[in-house]
């Protein structure tokens, strides 16, 4: 790459104005450690009168993204947008036709249209890289890529989430309700205004989990219906009972191979207390790699925000300035392969069951009746009295269930007035 690297910024959103900021005061650390010279050229967005934390050059400002190819000579750039369609689609797929290098945070992008802009860049030779897109600060991508390329890897899992992460940590230390610990997450800016369905429903976590697989894997991305429940429904109830269990409820995405078939998922998990994921609080994110030789491997570190994404964005950049050209997903398109999918259905583990009932004789017999009729065994019981309204929760923790199983038995219950909600299940993390 030539010693003078023009640079453009699509999108000063939070991240973008941040990272723009960073650039501007950090050349001549940047080519202290590439001998390169960056300059910014180019940047564009919605308002270029919008109040932004950093100052930004109007002189350099584009109304239209597209112009930026079509009128600047570019090397390097950056889109931050956030959308998986659109502008961000638009910017990162005429930047790559025409030999620009990209670097984007985009998980939305990746998860959705990697697999074709990464055969893009392949064909005209330049980089994708998208560092950021997962797990904020840590390095994780770049460690599956290189530091563990050898490895054979079998599962990948973690809290991919930092405002998930935040309001179950925060509803457990403070004994809040949900609705009470999100204002708090809006407020400190873990959480977006309004309602982050995205992050709420682990539809975020579970783009990341996608591309997780697509680089652990060596394979395409997954087009197949997953497992996806996020922390809506999570009450404070059931915190406060899995704690009485030695258990802490935390949100993880989870991508393995059983039997060459690719098991991806993002649910609510009961974890043991003295495991290490149960113990990464707050706005947090660890991911654990389990490979062959080099067994497991845990990252941890902040997951969000423009201080950390900013950090993955920049090592991104030195890393196309030290002329490493190199796959986007670590191998060739042609050598990576569609992996088939796992039958959910086929899927066993223990869970946590609790049912909110009438306190009368008879019930904790029709519950058990129920579960034994449709293979589900009991290995530990809990119940909880409520004498002023004469009702109970009672809480089961089953051995291992079959997922099937386990579905057909829960909309059995729905029938039966003596149970008044839907039963409340979360899995546990299975080894």
């Amino acid at each position: 790459m030539k010693k003078n690297v023009n640079i453009a910024i699509v999108g000063l959103g939070q991240i973008g104005n941040y990272f723009l900021n960073e650039l501007n005061i950090k050349k001549k650390y940047i080519e202290l450690k590439t001998g390169k010279k960056i300059n910014v050229v180019a940047i564009s967005a919605k308002n270029p009168n919008k109040k932004r934390k950093f100052k930004i050059n109007k002189k350099l400002f584009y109304k239209n993204p597209l112009d930026i190819i079509r009128k600047s000579k570019i090397d390097i750039l950056f889109e931050a947008i956030g959308n998986s369609d659109g502008m961000s689609k638009k910017i990162v797929e005429q930047s790559l036709k025409n030999k620009i290098h990209v670097i984007t945070p985009n998980k939305s992008l990746i998860a959705k249209h990697g697999d074709y802009l990464a055969k893009l860049a392949e064909m005209n030779k330049v980089n994708l890289e998208f560092e950021a897109s997962v797990a904020g600060g840590i390095p994780i991508l770049r460690t599956i890529k290189e530091s563990l390329a050898t490895n054979k890897i079998s599962k990948v899992y973690g809290i991919l989430n930092g405002t998930c992460n935040y309001i179950l940590s925060e509803m457990e230390k403070s004994k809040d309700t949900f609705d009470n610990v999100l204002k708090r997450a809006q407020k400190l800016g873990y959480a977006e205004p309004g309602t982050p369905k995205f992050d709420l429903n682990g539809y975020d976590a579970f783009a990341k989990v996608k591309i997780l697989s697509s680089l652990a894997f060596n394979s395409k991305l997954s087009k197949h219906k997953c497992l996806v429940e996020g922390i809506e429904n999570i009450n404070f109830k059931d915190i406060d009972i899995a704690n009485q269990l030695n258990f802490k409820i935390k949100l993880l995405g989870v991508t393995e191979l059983i039997n060459n078939q690719l098991f991806q998922r993002v649910h609510p998990c009961l974890v043991k207390k003295d495991t290490y994921i149960a113990n990464v609080n707050g706005v947090m994110n660890a991911v654990i790699t389990n490979g062959f030789p080099v067994g497991e491997s845990i990252l941890q570190g902040e997951g969000a925000g423009p201080g950390p994404t900013s950090s993955a964005l920049m090592s991104d950049m030195l890393f196309i300035l030290r002329g490493n050209i190199k796959y986007p997903f670590g191998i060739s398109d042609v050598k990576r392969k569609k992996v088939k999918a796992y039958n959910i259905n086929n899927y066993s583990n223990s869970l946590y069951l609790r049912f909110e009932v009438k306190d009368k004789p008879g019930v904790l017999s029709q519950i058990t009746k129920n579960l034994a009729k449709n293979k589900i065994s009991v290995e530990r019981l809990i119940q909880i009295p409520d004498n002023k309204r004469k009702t109970a929760s009672i809480v089961i923790i089953t051995h291992k269930a079959n997922e099937l199983d386990v579905q057909k038995c829960l909309k059995s219950f729905k029938s039966n007035k003596n149970i008044f909600k839907k039963p409340a299940l979360i899995r546990l993390l299975s080894n």
